[in-house]
């Protein structure tokens, strides 16, 4: 902004009043406003935009009701994406200042960009990240492009440039493969969804081999309706591959990463998808030089195969002498074989003859009789040992329990006294004067009673 020479202040009269020069107010009021009012963001028109040799940038900020002076300076405006141009819709990040020199309230701008442009920015990224949590972009979900697709549809505007060029590319390189155009509008109102619907419709019917999406060039809002969640997640859901072809190579929409593949360009895009038919020709004259020179290789094998065979082909007659040679040498063979078996089988019977009389039944009765009967000598010679065994040991124990048995010590003179209830008196307590007691003696017993 041009600036006028500085005036020189004329000296005021006092009369014991603080009086403040205008360069002091000024100063005063941009130092209050600076200090307290902080950043913001403002939008509006530009009006009387110029450029000078400077590098800065003075305008004017303006809505339909009111306008405020701005300038942004050299270092600043150099970050600036767009050439500011007057009735431009501007969205600026600023810093409440005064100009001193004229005492115009103004904004001093550090931040630059077009209406709307920063709101579909953020809301981009919002959804981008939104789609990226959820795995939508995920390269392990993404399905591989057929080789040779027999039908490839594209959907895109039936007007636009882009679909010229894919199907100039396509004509050029894959002539053999079916073309189908599926017309939907790339931008203005309606576009997403029928973008959407053409994908959605395309993989119900199932009849492409492979799909292309896209449009050419354009500003952000040109290419918005790419960028729609409705778009990427029929792209997402599509069972038919597909390849995303929007705008030019700087430019990515979300179609772009949901997309099985994404292409810088259409025409790029129509290169991906079809094989070269030049590189084609080339690969199938290969394998047709491999399978002439194969073919070639096996006839000459076959043709050797054939000659030695027939040299080793002999006349019938020959042959008819040494199958009749053959024969009778086998027989000689055969009767030598015979006579050689049948001696070796009498041999083997007289060994089996000779082992089965080794185990006839007699000679085991034999040995088991004469087994049998030393066992029943020992037998008895055992329970004879036993018996007088025994009977000594009972003897012994009978005398032993002789020795210590009652009827023994009463037969020495002694007796035993017994209750009325047949039990033994060991002491005077046990019985009283006048009870029944018997002696019990070694021969019979004796009834008396307690005196």
């Amino acid at each position: 902004m041009p600036t006028s020479p500085p005036s020189v202040a004329s000296p005021l009269p006092t009369d014991g009043r603080t009086v403040m020069t205008v360069s002091e107010l000024n100063r005063e009021v941009k130092q209050l406003l600076e200090g307290n009012v902080p950043l913001l963001w403002v939008g509006g028109e530009i009006s009387n935009f110029a450029a000078p040799s400077s590098g800065h940038w003075y305008f004017t900020l303006k809505d339909a009701r009111a306008q405020v002076r701005c300038a942004m300076f050299r270092g600043r405006n150099r970050n600036v994406r767009f050439q500011p141009a007057n009735g431009r819709e501007i969205l600026a990040r600023a810093r409440v200042s005064l100009y001193e020199g004229r005492g115009e309230f103004q904004l001093i701008i550090e931040h630059l960009e077009e209406a709307g442009f920063g709101a579909l920015m953020r809301q981009l990224e919002m959804l981008k990240a939104k789609l990226h949590a959820e795995g939508l972009f995920d390269p392990t979900r993404k399905k591989a492009l057929p080789y040779l697709p027999a039908t490839i549809g594209i959907i895109t505007s039936p007007t636009g440039a882009a679909v010229r060029d894919m199907i100039q590319v396509l004509g050029r390189r894959y002539p053999a493969a079916r073309i189908e155009l599926i017309p939907v509008a790339v931008q203005g109102q309606g576009a997403v969804q029928q973008i959407a619907q053409a994908i959605q419709l395309a993989g119900r019917l199932q009849r492409h081999d492979l799909l292309i999406v896209g449009r050419g060039g354009g500003s952000l809002e040109d290419l918005w309706a790419f960028n729609e969640e409705i778009v990427a997640r029929a792209l997402a859901a599509c069972p038919i591959p597909t390849i995303s072809a929007v705008g030019h190579e700087t430019d990515t929409t979300i179609a772009d990463l949901a997309a099985d593949v994404r292409a810088p360009t259409p025409s790029a895009a129509a290169e991906i998808a079809s094989a070269n038919a030049a590189a084609l020709r080339e690969e199938v004259d290969g394998y047709r030089w491999r399978l002439t020179r194969a073919m070639e290789i096996q006839l000459r094998h076959h043709r050797q195969h054939i000659q030695l065979v027939g040299h080793r082909i002999r006349h019938p007659r020959e042959q008819l002498q040494n199958h009749a040679q053959r024969l009778d040498h086998l027989e000689i063979r055969l009767k030598a074989a015979v006579r050689n078996l049948s001696q070796s089988r009498a041999q083997r019977l007289v060994q089996l003859e000779r082992a089965l009389n080794q185990v006839h039944p007699r000679h085991k009765m034999d040995g088991a009789h004469q087994q049998l009967t030393h066992q029943v000598r020992r037998l008895h010679k055992s329970m004879g040992s036993l018996l007088q065994h025994k009977k000594e040991q009972a003897a012994y124990t009978a005398q032993l329990l002789n020795s210590v048995s009652p009827l023994a010590v009463l037969d020495r003179g002694y007796a035993i006294l017994l209750d009325e209830n047949q039990r033994v008196i060991r002491k005077p307590g046990d019985v009283k004067s006048g009870d029944p007691i018997t002696a019990k003696l070694s021969r019979g017993q004796i009834s008396a009673r307690v005196e």
